[in-house]
């Protein structure tokens, strides 16, 4: 049976589907104040951690804006105008972002029954073809606490040319709207920054755009933003698949699984599902690069590892590896850097192995010709819009897991390695009760920010660690994010992402405890996310946000 609500279409609901709707997340205090309670205050100007000049030079108009944090006031204002808004979803699927949509539709009604929330069709590029339709009540209640993004579908596309802005002008203009709400990671929100902006510079549009924090890499944070939203779902439900693959390891004896994890930019994927199950080894993208270790560093070290486990009886263990460990190898990252720069200034398709090492740097061409063949051709292969490799499409837990294998091999040590790689999986799962609130209060957050005509801003939620009437709202200006990337071969304003920190705490406990980890089978078995029963087990953060957060 297929339910048709509003040409959303809605298959056979489960029993979890049907309960999960009716859930309330947890709110803080202020989300139940009248709108005419609120008030703004404006703290500190952060500033840039890039090229200001070169930021500034994009944007002149939002540049140096100040922090936002909301609360109580017992002065009510005037009676508040309808918004009409627009959301988008940009980028890849997060779990919680159908409640950040369900937020933003909440806090509109509750400004007015006149608001109107429409949904962009397909992503940015829905925004710009002017493909939007209405979010009423029933499609919103249908999507509460769900997965995926698929109630108005999400996209990769950029809005850069004078063209689209003007369409995009032009579709607010047509349909009344005031205010665009971008749902993404980095580069969603730089986006969303660029869209401010030109807004800011035609001031009778009147439009406000306002970003939210959402990817799943865990690589979108910062003294304002605890935590990207979706991080908290898609390590717990990697984690569980992890434990249950060291049940396997441990009751089979025999096997070593090879396990490839999200996260391109940054190791917070690898790292929190570590803290949470305790692999045997767990390899950190932000310390191979720290140490200047290459390729044969990491294979002497997996193999040291196994070979120890093997002469004490345990021929078998679970391996994390980051998907983007390969870029953090020194010597390869160097490789992809010079690749990517070459290939963007080809006019011409290169496919032969022997003319690009010929193209290449000495060091360079040594470390591409060591590479097995599949992965070079990986490494040649179609780009992304950025121009940068794919580096997901990279098989690095064969390529380490092979080599690893070849040189027990010729020691005399018999591995069986099974690989595995998590990605998908989590993306749009059901989120946890975590994200769940945390991503509803992003959204009625992102209403506030609008009401006050706050554009350029990214919708933070603070004191996360506490009880969730304790949270605190605000703002951030999306541009003191901001550093310069070289990007297509210019230098270009971006958000600037988030990596391990070496001296943080979730890193030390990690690094504390891998000795033991590595020797013993001192796995822990999370088992799959819970929504009711005891807090402990439906209502827990995750290590990486206890320990920054502590």
């Amino acid at each position: 049976m297929i339910f048709n609500i509003n040409c959303c279409i809605i298959y056979d609901m489960s029993n979890l589907y049907s309960i999960r709707r009716s859930y309330m997340p947890s709110l803080p205090a202020i989300i139940a104040s009248p709108f005419e309670n609120i008030c703004v205050k404006y703290g500190h100007s952060p500033t840039p951690s890039g090229d200001e000049k070169t930021i500034k030079k994009y944007f002149t108009q939002t540049f140096g804006q100040k922090v936002i944090t909301f609360s109580v006031s017992q002065s009510k204002k005037k009676a508040l105008k309808p918004l009409r808004t627009v959301v988008v979803l940009s980028g890849g699927q997060a779990p919680g972002g159908h409640n950040v949509i369900a937020g933003i539709y909440d806090a509109l009604m509750k400004i007015s029954p006149e608001s109107k929330l429409y949904g962009a069709l397909g992503g940015p590029d829905g925004l710009v073809r002017g493909e939007i339709k209405e979010l009423d009540k029933n499609t919103i209640d249908s999507y509460r606490n769900t997965g995926g993004f698929d109630m108005i579908g999400s996209g990769r596309g950029k809005i850069t040319t004078p063209e689209q802005f003007k369409a995009v002008e032009k579709l607010c203009k047509d349909n009344k709207i005031n205010s665009i709400i971008i749902i993404g990671g980095d580069d969603s929100n730089t986006n969303a920054a660029h869209l401010a902006e030109y807004f800011m510079k035609n001031d009778d549009a009147g439009v406000v755009v306002v970003g939210c924090p959402k990817t799943i890499d865990g690589d979108l944070k910062n003294s304002s933003i605890e935590t990207s939203f979706g991080f908290d779902t898609a390590t717990k439900t990697y984690s569980e698949l992890i434990g249950n693959i060291e049940k396997d390891a441990l009751s089979a004896k025999k096997y070593w699984f090879f396990i490839r994890l999200m996260g391109r930019s940054a190791s917070h994927v690898a790292l929190e599902c570590a803290l949470q199950t305790h692999p045997n080894i767990c390899l950190i993208g932000e310390e191979v690069k720290s140490k200047n270790e290459t390729l044969q560093d990491l294979i002497d070290y997996v193999a040291d590892v196994i070979k120890t486990r093997a002469q004490n009886g345990k021929n078998y263990g679970v391996c994390l590896i980051p998907e983007g460990i390969i870029e953090f190898i020194p010597e390869v990252g160097t490789l992809i850097s010079e690749l990517n720069t070459l290939l963007a200034n080809s006019k011409n398709e290169i496919k032969s192995i022997k003319k690009v090492a010929e193209l290449l740097s000495p060091e360079s061409s040594k470390c591409f010709l060591s590479l097995p063949g599949d992965i070079q051709k990986s490494l040649l292969g179609e780009r992304d819009p950025h121009g940068n490799v794919q580096v997901s499409k990279i098989k690095s837990e064969e390529l380490i897991g092979n080599a690893v294998s070849a040189k027990l091999k010729k020691e005399g040590v018999k591995v069986s390695p099974v690989f595995n790689f998590f990605g998908y999986e989590g993306r749009s799962a059901y989120p946890t009760n975590f994200d769940a609130s945390y991503c509803y209060c992003l959204g009625y957050n992102a209403v506030i920010l609008a009401l006050f005509r706050a554009t350029g801003y990214m919708s933070t939620v603070q004191n996360l660690t506490s009880e969730s009437e304790n949270w605190k709202l605000g703002g951030v200006p999306i541009v003191s994010m901001f550093t310069v990337e070289n990007r297509n071969g210019k230098p270009t304003p971006v958000i600037q992402k988030a990596l391990v920190d070496l001296n943080g705490a979730p890193f030390k406990e990690f690094e504390k405890n891998r000795s033991l980890w590595a020797n013993e089978d001192s796995y822990i078995i999370p088992g799959p996310i819970q929504y009711f029963g005891p807090k402990e087990c439906c209502n827990s953060i995750t290590k990486t946000l206890q320990l920054e957060q502590s």
